[in-house]
């Protein structure tokens, strides 16, 4: 697992994703949502326009980041 820090106090989701790398954009972003490939605190989550906050912890497959606060 490996932290992506943000300087807000929130970021949603389909952004987090192309900030960490998981996404190259916006599209991608939405396409992995929709095929339930992405959860957020061992949930899935559909919702680009989730709200995650420090501590939230996002996988993409193997692929895990903490939304850490700047």
């Amino acid at each position: 697992m490996r932290d992506v820090v943000i300087r807000d106090e929130v970021i949603r989701l389909g952004q987090l994703l192309k900030l960490a790398g998981l996404a190259d954009s916006g599209g991608d972003a939405r396409a992995l949502l929709e095929q339930g490939a992405v959860t957020v605190n061992g949930e899935p989550e559909a919702r680009r326009g989730r709200q995650l906050r420090a501590g939230d912890v996002v996988a993409l497959g193997d692929d895990e980041v903490r939304v850490s606060a700047g």
